[in-house]
């Protein structure tokens, strides 16, 4: 819809908040999921929009899957790490989404948690309650949920400064030229609106950094920290580079080494994460080991299976 006269040179998120009645917090959030374009294009929540310019705005269906107010699911394979007052640490199994989203009928760690009887922050959405950052549903490895307000705030403004390592390891097809090294590239929706991302000259910028651990034929293991935190980021981004994860089939992995090696889902993992505790500043740091599917790939691969 247009931009309507009123409102010319609004913030976006503020733009957003008077035309759909929402809050600033929910437009800021639609604009950050990518959920808005302006002219076409992906902007950031502090532009400023002009009369007569056309939004696309996609407003998320009412979640499906169970909210704080709700029971929650059980997760089988979700462990809890490390629990005190304020967060919770999680190893996320594969085959979960951090929370519910339009289209996600399957279990999330959210809910989950909620299950388990585990309390959580009620800041942000009601779908997304104490999630302050997430993994793609078929990427395993550590979250952080916030318990407390305190922990809610803070630990979005760590995320958001980049003030938290986070690590993950991926087996991607081929090996990366040079070995160690970033990539630096705009990502945005995919045209074809089927779900994927890439990298577009009018999206927002992401910058992952890559270093090889470990060479076999045809795949190498690498370690990689994010600058950024876009939806799909390393996925879309090894595959731009022409060394997609193995088993990624929605990034053009090869189905034949991923069969071989006993795929169904992507070869990714989140192995660390670190960051100042929200109580009292101390640096905290947490590990996470290879799931069994990701393991077995590994192993045959050195020949040991």
């Amino acid at each position: 819809m247009p931009v309507p006269d009123g409102l010319d040179g609004e913030r976006l998120d503020a733009a957003l908040a008077r035309m759909f009645g929402l809050s600033r917090a929910k437009a800021a959030d639609l604009v950050a999921d990518g959920l808005v374009l302006v002219a076409g294009q992906p902007v950031a929540k502090s532009h400023r929009v002009e009369a007569g310019t056309w939004l696309d705005v996609t407003l998320p269906a009412p979640p499906q899957a169970a909210t704080p107010a709700g029971p929650g699911q059980a997760v089988p394979g979700l462990e809890v790490i490390y629990e005190d007052a304020d967060i919770l640490v999680v190893d996320k199994p594969p085959g979960v989404a951090a929370h519910p989203t339009p289209g996600w009928t399957g279990p999330t760690v959210l809910g989950g948690l909620l299950a388990a009887g585990h309390t959580v922050a009620t800041g942000g959405a009601a779908e997304r309650q104490g999630i302050v950052h997430r993994l793609d549903a078929n990427t395993t490895g550590l979250m952080v949920v916030a318990k407390s307000e305190r922990a809610y705030s803070a630990l979005k403004r760590a995320f958001r400064e980049r003030e938290v390592d986070k690590r993950y390891h991926a087996l991607v097809q081929g090996h990366p030229d040079p070995l160690r090294g970033t990539v630096d590239a705009p990502i945005g929706r995919h045209p074809a609106g089927d779900g994927r991302f890439a990298v577009l000259a009018g999206g927002r910028p992401s910058v992952t950094h890559y270093d090889t651990l470990e060479a076999f034929r045809g795949a190498s293991l690498v370690a990689i920290e994010l600058e950024t935190g876009r939806t799909h980021q390393i996925r879309v981004h090894m595959a731009a580079i022409r060394h997609p994860c193995a088993g990624d089939l929605l990034y053009g992995a090869d189905p034949v080494l991923a069969g071989q090696l006993g795929l169904t889902r992507q070869w990714l993992h989140a192995v660390s994460l670190a960051f100042a505790h929200p109580a009292d500043g101390r640096r905290v740091e947490f590990h996470s080991e290879y799931p069994a599917d990701l393991a077995h790939a590994l192993d045959v691969l050195r020949g040991e299976e």
